[in-house]
C-alpha cells in the first residue's frame, strides 16, 4: 500500500489568554492538518505544530514520501531527514527547551508516522491501540489542565472560562473543569507570579480537592534554590513537581533534595538526552509527548527506556485539536506503563475542532476509539473554516512573549525568573 498524496493544511482556532513564563497566548492557535493517501484508496490523519519554520519543513518533506510504502516506517524516517538535510529546529516560543537535528526529524516525521498507523488500521479493521500491542485500559485518564489566565484577550469581551490571577481564581477554574469533565487530578502552570503566590494557590487547591493528585508546572522560571524552597513548602501535596529549573544540571541539584519526584517536558525531549538525566538522577517522571518524540512506534521505544530506568511515564500537551486527542489516547491505552493521568488543554480548544465528532470526558477520561485506525473523521467543513481562520488571522508563528509586550511592554522574557 504505497503513498500516493500528502495534503498540508495549516488551521487557527481561538485559545484563550493562557499565562505561562514567556508570555501569554495569542489569540489564535495553530496547528497543521496532515492528510496521507494511497493507492488503495485509504486515507490517514495526523495532526502536528504550526509554527511556519516547522509547518515549511513539513511540506518540504512531504513530496519525498511519495511512492513509498505505508508499513516502511523507517523508509519514511529517512526520506524525512533526507529532506531536513540535517537542519535543527528552534523552540521559538520556549516552552519546549532547545531542539537538535534528531529532534528535528522526529518532529516532522511524526505526523505522517501517525497517518500511517491510521492507514494500518484501517485496512485491517482494527483500532491502533490495537496494533500498537493491545489497549491495557478501556478508558485514558487526563488531567485539569489549569492556567491563571485574564478575563478575556484585551478588547474583546470576558471568556466563558472567566479571570484567574489569584488562588480563589485558580480554585473557581478547577471547580469548572471539574464539574465539566470530572477530572480526577490538577495541574497547574505556574512560572506565572511569585513562587509564593503559586504555592498558595497550590495549598487553596489541597483544601478544595483533598483527594486529588497535584502537579506543578513552572516551565523552568525558577532557580535550583528557589526550586528546593517551593518543593519544601509542598512537601506531601505534590504528585510530582515538573521543570522548576533550567537545564539536566539544574533539575538534577533540586531532585537531589526534593522531596517529590521531578518531571519534565523540557530538559529530556530527544533520545540523546535520556543518557545525561539517568547519569545525573535529574528527572523521575518523563512527559512523553509523540508529536516531538518521532510518533506513536518511537514513544513506544521511550516507554521501554524509561520502564528500564525506573523512571515514570506521562504525557505532555500543547494546544491541539481532536486527531492528536485520538492519537494520544491510543498510545496511551497501549503504554502499560504510562501511570501518570496525562495532560490535555483539549477543554480549551475543542468548541473549534476539525473532526466529525469531537471527544467528551467522562470521569475525566477519554474512552478509547475501537473503530478503525484513530477512530476519527474529518469534517471538511469544519477544516475549511480552520484554514481560513489562518489565512485570516495573521500569524504563522506562536510569539507569547511578543503579545505580551504588545499589552505590557516592560515585560521581559526572563529564565530563571525567581
Amino acid at each position: 500500500m504505497r503513498i500516493t498524496d500528502i495534503a498540508v493544511t495549516p488551521v487557527a482556532f481561538r485559545d484563550p489568554p493562557l499565562l505561562n513564563s514567556v508570555g501569554v497566548h495569542e489569540p489564535w492557535a495553530l496547528r497543521t492538518i496532515v492528510e496521507v493517501h494511497t493507492d488503495e484508496g485509504i486515507s490517514g490523519l495526523g495532526e502536528t505544530y504550526g509554527d511556519i519554520g516547522h509547518l515549511d519543513r513539513v511540506r518540504g518533506a512531504a513530496p519525498g514520501l511519495v511512492g513509498l510504502d505505508v508499513h516502511d516506517l523507517n523508509g519514511l524516517r529517512a526520506r524525512v531527514a533526507d529532506a531536513l538535510g540535517g537542519a535543527a529546529g528552534s523552540d521559538r516560543h520556549g516552552l519546549t527547551g532547545p531542539l537538535t537535528a534528531e529532534s528535528t526529524v522526529d518532529r516532522v516525521f511524526a505526523s505522517f508516522e501517525v497517518a500511517t498507523w491510521d492507514i494500518r488500521g484501517k485496512a485491517l479493521g482494527r483500532p491502533v491501540s490495537d496494533l500498537l500491542g493491545g489497549a491495557v485500559r478501556d478508558t485514558v485518564p487526563y488531567s485539569a489542565y489549569l492556567f491563571y489566565k485574564w478575563a478575556g484577550h484585551p478588547g474583546d469581551e470576558p471568556d466563558a472560562f472567566g479571570e484567574a490571577l489569584d488562588p480563589a481564581g485558580i480554585v473557581a477554574q478547577a471547580e469548572a473543569l471539574i464539574d465539566a469533565h470530572g477530572f480526577g487530578s490538577i495541574k497547574l502552570k505556574g512560572g506565572v507570579l511569585d513562587p509564593r503566590q503559586e504555592v498558595e494557590a497550590v495549598l487553596a487547591l489541597r483544601e478544595a480537592f483533598p483527594d486529588h493528585p497535584l502537579r506543578l508546572d513552572p516551565n523552568a522560571a525558577w532557580t535550583p534554590a528557589t526550586s528546593l524552597e517551593v518543593a519544601a513548602a509542598l512537601d506531601g501535596v505534590l504528585e510530582y513537581l515538573e521543570d522548576p529549573a533550567p537545564g539536566i544540571d539544574g533539575m538534577a541539584e533540586v531532585a537531589a533534595g526534593a522531596p517529590m519526584p521531578l518531571a519534565t517536558n523540557m530538559c529530556v525531549i530527544a533520545f540523546e538526552h535520556l543518557a545525561p538525566a539517568v547519569a545525573r538522577g535529574a528527572v523521575q517522571v518523563v512527559l512523553s509527548d509523540h508529536h516531538y518524540w518521532g510518533g506513536l512506534s518511537r514513544s513506544k521505544e521511550l516507554a521501554a527506556i524509561c520502564r528500564t530506568f525506573g523512571i515514570g511515564l506521562s504525557m505532555h500537551s500543547n494546544s491541539h485539536l481532536g486527531i492528536s486527542l485520538a492519537a494520544m489516547t491510543h498510545l496511551a491505552a497501549a503504554t502499560p506503563n504510562l501511570n501518570y493521568a496525562c495532560d490535555t488543554h483539549y477543554p480549551w480548544n475543542a468548541a473549534d475542532d476539525v473532526i466529525t465528532t469531537p471527544f467528551t470526558f467522562v470521569d475525566g477520561a477519554v474512552r478509547v476509539p475501537t473503530a478503525p485506525g484513530l477512530g476519527v473523521e474529518l469534517d471538511r467543513d469544519a477544516l475549511a473554516r480552520a484554514a481560513e481562520a489562518y489565512r485570516a488571522c495573521g500569524l504563522v508563528q506562536r510569539d507569547d512573549t511578543g503579545y505580551m509586550q504588545q499589552h505590557d511592554p516592560s515585560y521581559e522574557r526572563k529564565r530563571p525568573r525567581w
